[in-house]
């Protein structure tokens, strides 16, 4: 009988010491501050990883050269370059090589890319960068390092390639051409979203877009690589926009969840971008 009690009290005090490690590490899952913020492309085998503003001028790049029409290794190239010259951060600030340098591609005012106000904006920066890129005869079929070099003149040309993979793996999700590939994983907003800024900064992106804005939802009667890029620019820009939700073609991708993108019963030919609800 007593080995009987011993038996009982010992199930016992290990299903009470199951039961607060499960708890702890249910309390630890849903803590926000222990939340790594971060975003992903993959493409194949390859799982490319980017901080979230990193990400953000990174799908403003890509959206640019889609609203131009450009071929995907268009952006490539791009964000290889913006990532080696600036680590794809607007950056105030040049180097030694040069000391006018800004921006996201480092241009530089000195040598006729711009004014100082023109080459920190990103918009103009990328259109800047761009108009030089289809100047280059042939550039699709270059190496990076050859596309890249020919639009900046670069002391140190063969660096870009060391960002070939990261900026090929972005530039297929952000263009639309990959699909349900690009992630991030966030922390929930701690302020309200505004869908009108949401299609304002999308228009900006993108150029002008059908959209119809109802309660905390954007959504656009759009298909193909077009959805897919407007759809990941919404993963990508989640954390400033407080986007929480984006369904298109029966996959949804949920904030809160943190699991990437899933099976649903999103419609196929809509983008529907949700923001955060009001605190109550």
């Amino acid at each position: 009988m007593r080995r009987f009690r011993r038996a009982i009290v010992a199930v016992l005090a290990l299903a009470l010491v199951a039961g607060a490690i499960y708890a702890i590490v249910a309390v630890l899952q849903r803590s926000e501050t222990l939340v790594t913020e971060r975003c992903f492309a993959v493409v194949g085998p390859e799982n490319h990883e980017l901080a979230t503003d990193q990400t953000a001028n990174a799908s403003l790049i890509s959206a640019i050269s889609v609203r131009r029409g450009l071929p995907p290794r268009a952006a490539s190239i791009a964000l290889a370059t913006a990532m080696q010259e600036s680590r794809l951060r607007n950056i105030n600030y040049g180097d030694d090589a040069g000391p006018d340098s800004r921006g996201l591609f480092q241009q530089r005012p000195s040598q006729g890319w711009g004014t100082e106000e023109q080459v920190m904006d990103p918009i103009y920066a990328s259109n800047a960068f761009f108009d030089g890129l289809v100047k280059v005869p042939g550039y699709e079929a270059m190496e990076i390092t050859q596309a890249a070099q020919a639009v900046q003149r670069s002391a140190f040309p063969r660096a870009y390639a060391q960002h070939e993979g990261m900026a090929r793996a972005f530039a297929s999700a952000l263009t639309g051409h990959s699909t349900s590939s690009l992630n991030c994983e966030l922390r929930m907003p701690e302020a309200a979203g505004d869908p009108a800024v949401v299609f304002d900064e999308l228009t900006t992106a993108f150029g002008p877009q059908a959209a119809t804005v109802q309660g905390r939802s954007v959504q656009l009667e759009i298909g193909g690589t077009q959805a897919w890029a407007v759809a990941h620019w919404a993963v990508a820009n989640a954390k400033t926009l407080s986007i929480t939700q984006v369904d298109l073609a029966g996959q949804t991708w949920n904030r809160e969840k943190r699991d990437g993108w899933q099976p649903s019963a999103a419609p196929t030919e809509a983008v529907i971008i949700t923001v955060s609800a009001p605190a109550t």
